[in-house]
């Protein structure tokens, strides 16, 4: 067990990256094409957070030309350079996914003051 523990130290970042439920992130990625190196960002809100440790992973979901996109990033990857947090969402639940169901003012999340 001292194994794995010692290879999930090794790779877990120095300082991870702050995102909670609710709130609005963008997060900036690595996107390799072809034999170029590019940095993308996927702004959106959290809807979701699961596991822990080396594989800790939020779930972000926008609304891109009428339509819902959800991504899941783990917050250990390599590819995630940074995570931005934009708006701190004011939230009383885990899990955000009745925000799947909802269109405009109603899929809005309250700010935290």
């Amino acid at each position: 067990m001292d194994l794995m523990q010692a290879f999930n130290e090794k790779h877990l970042k120095a300082e991870p990256p702050v995102a909670n439920v609710g709130d609005t992130v963008r997060v900036h990625i690595h996107i390799k094409e072809g034999n170029r190196e590019r940095i993308q960002v996927f702004e959106g809100t959290v809807i979701a957070k699961k596991h822990g440790g080396i594989g800790e992973s939020i779930t972000v979901r926008r609304i891109s030309y009428g339509v819902g996109v959800e991504k899941v990033f783990p917050l250990h990857a390599p590819s995630v350079e940074k995570i931005e947090t934009i708006r701190r969402g004011k939230v009383r639940r885990a899990k955000l996914y009745y925000l799947r169901d909802r269109v405009g003012k109603g899929a809005k999340v309250k700010e935290r003051i």
